[in-house]
């Protein structure tokens, strides 16, 4: 495994011994452990626990558990293999409640099945393999893709602010709100981003942090409150951020505290731009509203990063993973297959087009 953070592949496959293996987030960044998973009860806790996370690493993830689930049934016929297939892919499925790439990638590990149907157990195995491999490559394919895009928006030299960790790890390369950054870096553009240390799990200090300044970008740490006074004093010229699930309408659900920085940007005049794959783009979900947020422990918030407790012992908490940024607070929705802009509900569908 390299070095370089760059070309770090966070989810890959080791189907020689029948594992997935993963960086495990959640030690970041004091070690750097990749664990490997052959149980599906280790699979499912590893996206439970954001072992493993970031929309597109998620469905990666999941895509290749649902390979291995079904790799190990011991099932002689399509049919019986189908209904072992049915229960890796629901029971991976309850692991995450808001990614949207979670399902979509276990669909369409489900849609190669079909298409497999009236050929051996073994033709079926391997095809549903090759379907896992082509999403990560896919994947990767895409995040240039959106980098490039990116790209195009921004100035040499820029101040850019981001939330959560939407990068190389969270991806199968280069990210999708980082991508751009990774881009500029190769091309000598002199970025200087600021990371959002991102409460209460700390994925911008953690992880976005490390995996920039790890590649060499100029990169500065900041607490989540102070987003504004940095905007004010004209460091920042734009905002990427990624998400996990964009509603038919443009309303976004990503990170918890995404909205507020949305608000800022509005506020001071700056361009507010999420990167999004168009797996995560649901237009069945009609507004933010339909989007299921999920709750977090609340020790997370209490107790998970300190020696000692910081918040007195059973007082209330109130834990949500992610918020929704309204759609009428975003500047651009930049997908692999181009830049939407408001009226997303117009502008989105022709992304799939395209």
């Amino acid at each position: 495994m390299e070095n370089s953070v760059g070309v770090i592949q966070s989810v890959k496959l080791d189907d020689e011994n029948s594992a997935l293996i993963v960086l495990d987030q959640t030690v970041l960044p004091n070690e750097t452990v990749f664990l490997q998973l052959t149980k599906m009860e280790d699979i499912w806790d590893a996206i439970y626990q954001l072992k493993v996370r970031g929309a597109p690493a998620i469905g990666i993830a999941a895509a290749y558990g649902a390979y291995l689930g079904t790799k190990n049934s011991s099932a002689q016929s399509y049919e019986a293999l189908y209904e072992d297939f049915k229960k890796v892919k629901e029971y991976l499925a309850s692991s995450r409640p808001t990614a949207v790439n979670l399902f979509w990638a276990l669909n369409r590990m489900e849609d190669r099945f079909k298409k497999e149907a009236g050929k051996n157990v073994s033709e079926v195995k391997q095809a549903l393999k090759e379907e896992s491999e082509l999403i990560r490559a896919e994947d990767e394919k895409i995040c240039e893709s959106i980098g490039e895009y990116a790209l195009s928006l921004l100035e040499p030299g820029w101040g850019i602010l981001t939330h959560c960790n939407a990068g190389t790890i969270a991806t199968a390369k280069y990210g999708t709100a980082l991508a751009p950054i990774y881009l500029g870096q190769e091309r000598d553009y002199q970025f200087k981003v600021y990371a959002d240390e991102t409460r209460p799990l700390l994925q911008g200090s953690r992880l976005t942090a490390w995996e920039l300044q790890q590649a060499g970008v100029d990169v500065t740490l900041i607490c989540d409150n102070m987003a504004s006074i940095v905007m004010k004093e004209g460091k920042i010229q734009a905002v990427l951020v990624g998400c996990d699930r964009v509603a038919a309408n443009g309303d976004t659900a990503n990170k918890i505290g995404t909205s507020g920085v949305a608000i800022l940007a509005k506020h001071y005049n700056i361009p507010f731009y999420v990167c999004a794959p168009l797996s995560t783009v649901d237009l069945e979900c009609k507004t933010g509203d339909d989007i299921h947020i999920e709750l977090r422990p609340s020790e997370e918030i209490t107790s998970k990063w300190y020696e000692k407790p910081m918040a007195p012992k059973d007082v209330q908490t109130y834990n949500p993973c992610f918020d929704v940024t309204d759609h009428s607070l975003i500047s651009g929705i930049i997908t692999e297959n181009g830049i939407a802009y408001a009226p997303y509900h117009e502008s989105l569908p022709k992304m799939f087009t395209k």
